[in-house]
């Protein structure tokens, strides 16, 4: 079973006497370990689709199944206790607080589980660890490099083991020397098995997923797979001709 199914999900809203469909009957399947991008300029739907799978906003039809729980029929609570323990989210500006050290900070979702202090802590420097900024757990986020800061802020998306994380234009607010080093961290968490979801508007960044998903006009145009052609490789980046789906 996939880890997360999108069935003929469409959100639409309502201007007045205008129909504006934000999302047009879009089917997507997400498989547990895979790490995969959703593409498209502004306005295309994208940062829809992210907090549809995301939890965050309900779709206007369809269904959607995240870890075998039919989310359209989560309540308000148990909606909240999925985007906690079970989705990861990483932004393009950090959306770290400011008063709080970087391990105080990737404490805070384990706070909201009512995780006890001690464990907090453990699983917080673990997290920092993973991320290669441990020796950094003291500092405030104004003390960081921006590479640093996402580095927090991705070790923090990963503290409660979530199945999936949504990474939306994380390199946005980065150079392209440090925005290198955070995918290519993202590719590393994705071969220890995590599942990642990169939402951005640039190729360059979806370029280094083995499969992407175009989306314009609320609607997926376009699907590249590369494990069609057996070339999911690490460090596989660009995209052949001709393995474009309809």
């Amino acid at each position: 079973m996939s880890l997360v199914e999108l069935r003929s999900v469409s959100k639409i809203y309502r201007l007045g006497e205008e129909e504006i469909r934000a999302l047009d009957d879009v089917s997507l399947d997400i498989e547990e370990g895979e790490l995969i991008s959703i593409i498209g300029p502004s306005g295309s739907g994208k940062s829809t689709l992210m907090h549809i799978l995301g939890c965050l906003d309900s779709p206007t039809k369809g269904t959607i199944k995240l870890d075998e729980v039919m989310i359209e029929r989560a309540s308000a609570r148990q909606l909240a206790a999925i985007r906690n323990r079970k989705i990861g989210f990483v932004f393009q500006f950090f959306n770290l607080l400011p008063k709080l050290s970087v391990v105080q900070n990737v404490e805070l979702p384990m706070i909201y589980s009512g995780i006890a202090g001690k464990e907090r802590r453990q699983r917080a420097m673990a997290a920092l660890e993973a991320v290669e900024l441990a020796n950094r757990a003291k500092h405030r986020p104004s003390q960081l490099s921006g590479g640093q800061q996402q580095r927090a802020a991705i070790a923090r998306a990963l503290v409660n083991s979530p199945r999936i994380i949504f990474a939306d234009e994380p390199t946005g607010n980065l150079d392209s020397h440090t925005g290198d080093a955070i995918l290519n961290l993202f590719r590393e968490l994705s071969q220890k098995g995590r599942t990642i979801v990169l939402v951005t508007h640039d190729p360059e960044i979806a370029a280094v997923t083995p499969r992407r998903i175009e989306i314009r006009d609320g609607k997926i145009a376009n699907k590249v797979d590369l494990t069609l052609a057996g070339l999911n490789r690490p460090g596989m980046s660009g995209q052949p001709k001709g393995m474009a789906e309809p």
